[in-house]
């Protein structure tokens, strides 16, 4: 289960740190560490988006073009969760943010990372 928060109104310019707690991810024998995890939004009327990735170890990020300078991901082990940071955002990043784990992608991740886990999207508006 992966549980998303943070979502929020806020101005552009602004920012916003999403979390994603994870929680009974059933993949056998595979700790958090093991799902490289990433962030997807979707804004209405529109196809949902891929965001970043982010390597179960935390060393390997891959970020779409448009969200790079912007948004940063990170993630703790420790407490199985992962980040979003939001900066400078603009009324285009309005959108529903979902998590997602995909299990096995310890190291590398990239634009064919497969997810086997969603969760609920945490909703960011942003206005002009």
């Amino acid at each position: 289960q992966l549980q998303a928060c943070g979502g929020g109104s806020v101005q552009a310019g602004g920012s916003l740190r999403l979390s994603c707690a994870a929680s009974g991810l059933t993949t056998a024998g595979l700790t958090f560490s093991s799902y490289g995890m990433g962030w997807f939004r979707q804004a209405p009327g529109k196809e949902r988006e891929f965001v970043v990735v982010i390597s179960g170890s935390g060393g390997n990020t891959y970020y779409a073009d448009s969200m790079q300078g912007r948004f940063t991901i990170s993630r703790d082990n420790a407490k199985n969760t992962v980040f979003l940071q939001m900066n400078s955002l603009r009324p285009e990043d309005t959108a529903v943010y979902y998590c997602a784990g995909a299990p096995g992608a310890s190291y590398t991740v990239g634009p064919h990372t497969r997810y086997a886990y969603w969760g609920q999207g945490t909703l960011v508006t942003v206005s002009s």
